[in-house]
């Protein structure tokens, strides 16, 4: 049993909780997840290992409401504990020092940016990191993202935080000014295409975090296969992150859609923004 020891909203349908693993504190890495399960018969739910406590052995998971098993989750208290926590899992992210390197997080996408922004920091890199989200309600890390940016850069579709607009407007502005190696972007998958095609066009490679349906995490069950660079992987185990150009779009966002019936919506509204801003 993996007890949760401190829980929080963050934001409407968003919740943080921090949960005992000290084997999974000490090993996990920028960039990998864990799969946990409520009960015996829960389902299981893949979440990205946010930050760690290993003299504590606490791991920091975050999260959206977006069923019935994360809307139980939801409701687990301080105190209350976990059947299972499986992990690290997943390949952790290349840190090294760069130079001037660019992150970009979408929505609950900035909980799995997180650690990688502040493991390239500590790495010695220039952080400049971008964040948007629908609102400012849904923004969320801001605080910890500005600690470890050397420039933080936020965008909302309401302005009503930060600049209006979309985080590859805000992409556009920095490559005029800035020289920079790499960039990270993580959200939507409809965002971290766009921002694949942004940093194409100024011949920056791009990193992107898939986040396709997952259910052993181990690469038997063959659920979370993804195209990259013509070939057939495994998120769970080659990845989740992958070189935003080697990574077969257009079947990546049809398959999420068979699933996630809304993004089909959100993805559509998505593409008009892009083309009404040029």
């Amino acid at each position: 049993m993996f007890k949760v020891v401190k829980r929080k909203e963050l934001a409407p349908i968003e919740f943080e909780i921090f949960v005992e693993a000290p084997r999974i504190a000490n090993k996990a890495k920028p960039g990998q997840f864990v799969i946990l399960r409520i009960d015996e018969y829960g389902e299981r739910i893949p979440l990205t290992v946010v930050d760690v406590d290993p003299e504590a052995g606490l791991v920091r998971l975050i999260f959206q409401v977006i069923g019935k098993s994360t809307a139980q989750l939801s409701k687990v208290m301080e105190g209350e504990s976990l059947a299972d926590v499986v992990g690290p899992l997943g390949k952790p992210t290349d840190i090294e020092n760069f130079g001037t390197v660019m992150l970009v997080g979408g929505g609950v996408g900035i909980a799995a940016l997180f650690p990688i922004v502040k493991g390239l920091k500590e790495a010695g890199n220039r952080v400049i990191t971008i964040l948007g989200a629908k609102t400012k309600d849904l923004l969320i890390l801001r605080d910890e993202c500005q600690e470890y940016s050397d420039e933080l850069i936020l965008m909302t579709d309401d302005g009503s935080i930060g600049q209006k607009g979309l985080v590859t407007q805000a992409m556009e502005e920095v490559f005029g000014r800035e020289d920079i190696h790499t960039a990270w972007a993580i959200g939507p998958s409809i965002m971290m295409k766009f921002c694949t095609i942004t940093a194409q066009k100024h011949d920056v490679p791009i990193y992107v975090s898939l986040n396709p349906i997952m259910i052993d995490g181990t690469g038997m069950c063959g659920g979370c296969r993804v195209t990259v660079a013509d070939s057939i992987k495994f998120a769970c185990v080659d990845g989740p992150e992958f070189l935003g150009e080697e990574v077969d779009w257009d079947e990546f966002i049809s398959r999420m859609q068979q699933y996630r019936p809304e993004e089909m919506q959100a993805n559509e509204i998505y593409e008009k923004q892009v083309s009404n801003n040029g």
